[in-house]
C-alpha cells in the first residue's frame, strides 16, 4: 500500500501521473554500493509505475541485485511540480507490449524513424514495473507567481 503525503490527494497524484509526459528519473545502486541514476518514459497503470528498457542496459541487471529505489517525476518548466518517492521493481521478461504504449504516449504515434528504431523486432525488451511505497507531492504554482494549480492542497 503506497503512502501518499505533500500537496496533493492520491487522486491529484494519479490524475498528474496520468497527464504528464515529461520522464521518470530512477535512482537505484549498482553491486558496488554507489549510486546509478536513469531517466525512462513511464506509464501510469493499476497503482504501479511501469516502463521498458533494453533487456542488456545496465540498470536491468543494478535492479536484478537490488529492487529498491527513488524516484522522482517532476515538471522541467515553472511553475514546478511533480512527486518523489521510494518503491520497489519487478523485471518482467516483455516489455514489448509497454514499450509500444510508451511510444504512443510520449511520441504521439509510431510513424518516425525513433519509434521503428524502439519497436525494432531484433530489440529485447523487459519491462520494469515500480510498486511506489511512498509518493511525496509537491507544488510550487502559488509560490512562484502563477496562480493556484488545479492540483494544490
Amino acid at each position: 500500500m503506497t503512502d501518499f503525503r505533500g500537496a496533493w490527494t492520491e487522486a491529484d497524484v494519479e490524475a498528474f501521473l496520468q497527464e504528464t509526459t515529461v520522464p521518470i528519473r530512477i535512482a537505484t545502486q549498482r553491486p558496488d554500493g554507489s549510486l546509478w541514476l536513469v531517466t525512462l518514459w513511464f506509464r501510469y497503470r493499476d497503482g504501479a509505475l511501469e516502463c521498458a528498457t533494453q533487456a542488456s542496459a545496465d540498470v536491468v541487471r543494478f535492479l536484478r541485485n537490488d529492487p529498491e529505489i527513488a524516484f522522482d517525476i517532476s515538471t522541467n518548466d515553472i511553475p514546478y511540480r511533480g512527486i518523489r518517492g521510494t518503491g520497489t521493481v519487478e523485471i518482467e521478461p516483455d516489455g514489448r507490449p509497454v514499450l509500444r504504449d510508451l511510444v504512443e504516449r510520449y511520441l504521439g504515434d509510431a510513424d518516425s524513424s525513433l519509434a521503428e528504431w524502439l519497436l525494432d523486432e531484433d530489440r529485447e525488451e523487459v519491462g520494469i514495473r515500480i510498486e511506489p511505497r511512498e509518493i511525496y507531492s509537491w507544488d510550487y504554482s502559488e509560490r512562484m507567481g502563477e496562480g493556484t494549480s488545479d492540483r494544490t492542497a
